[in-house]
């Protein structure tokens, strides 16, 4: 592991679970970057609409090395 990690803040969304849209961005990141070493979550969301949540939405924290 590296002195120096990198942070950086993504949405993930899901019409099924908060875990699924928080594992969507997961998936997106890691699609483009590297050494991915951990996730924190921010803060989960949903829309409702008509007392049921129709929209799920989580805020993560994604830690990766950084390249030298």
């Amino acid at each position: 592991m590296t002195e120096t990690a990198k942070i950086i803040k993504l949405v993930g969304n899901s019409s099924e679970s908060w875990e699924d849209a928080a594992q969507n961005a997961l998936d997106d990141a890691d699609e483009t970057l590297e050494n991915i070493s951990g996730v924190e979550i921010d803060s989960q969301t949903a829309d409702v609409e008509d007392g049921e949540i129709q929209h799920y939405r989580t805020t993560v924290h994604v830690s990766f090395e950084l390249q030298r």
